[in-house]
């Protein structure tokens, strides 16, 4: 496994698909910076950070996903391995926020983006972009962000936890080819809201509704105040809290 390490970057998404572009990579091939200048969140959001306070890294996965339509487990994977690491130094109150912010108590604490390259041959190749706010203590005008520094009052090895989270990545990853349905369960049960009245927002209006759970193929359940059940895309609704 690769680590690429630089002082400043515009993406590490975008700077490992341009890497991808030139050359084969090894599987897991990871970069990490100390500055992302402009960073990427869900849906076309920018992810704001201070210099080398957090962790912002992208790492390759490949030869994982076979088959298209199973492409939401890679959330799943990413996403718990995540709070795995997480656990390991007891932050409280760990959920994740579908599809895959890592939320500990009402907060937001860290957001993947994980962008897939479907190959010529059929092949599923994926750049997960992860994003964790680890030592920063300042958070203008995001007040439903905080960090592992605010939520803990210490400060964390960087490198330790960019360590932990390339091995659980790995782990999580091949219990792909055996363990889906057990590892679908895990993220289920740990879904920020769930059977929780919340308000959504879509397109139309905003609305009351209860997270009963996911598709396989990544879409939200809502039960409605009628009781019927809605499936949602990422772009269709939006969490109010």
């Amino acid at each position: 496994m690769s680590v690429i390490k630089l002082n400043a970057i515009d993406s590490t998404n975008d700077f490992l698909k341009e890497m991808l572009r030139k050359s084969e990579l090894e599987n897991f091939t990871t970069v990490v910076t100390k500055c992302q200048t402009k960073g990427k969140g869900q849906m076309g959001s920018i992810w704001v950070s201070e210099d080398g306070k957090n962790l912002i890294m992208s790492a390759l996965v490949k030869n994982v996903l076979l088959d298209v339509n199973k492409i939401f487990y890679l959330n799943i994977a990413i996403s718990l391995a995540i709070v795995e690491v997480l656990n390991e130094y007891k932050i409280p109150k760990l959920t994740i926020k579908w599809p895959n912010d890592i939320m500990s108590d009402n907060k937001k604490i860290a957001g993947i983006l994980i962008e897939n390259i479907i190959k010529s041959d059929a092949k599923i190749e994926s750049v997960v972009g992860i994003g964790l706010n680890v030592n920063q203590n300042n958070f203008i005008d995001l007040p439903n962000a905080s960090s592992l520094l605010l939520l803990m009052n210490k400060e964390f090895d960087l490198n330790e936890l960019l360590e932990k989270i390339i091995h659980q990545i790995k782990i999580k990853c091949y219990l792909l080819e055996s363990s889906t349905d057990m590892m679908f369960e895990d993220y289920i049960s740990k879904l920020f809201k769930k059977e929780i009245p919340s308000l959504f927002e879509d397109k139309n209006h905003q609305f009351m509704g209860i997270i009963k759970g996911v598709t396989k193929d990544g879409k939200l359940q809502v039960m409605l105040e009628n009781d019927s059940i809605a499936c949602y895309f990422l772009k269709e609704i939006k969490m109010l809290y």
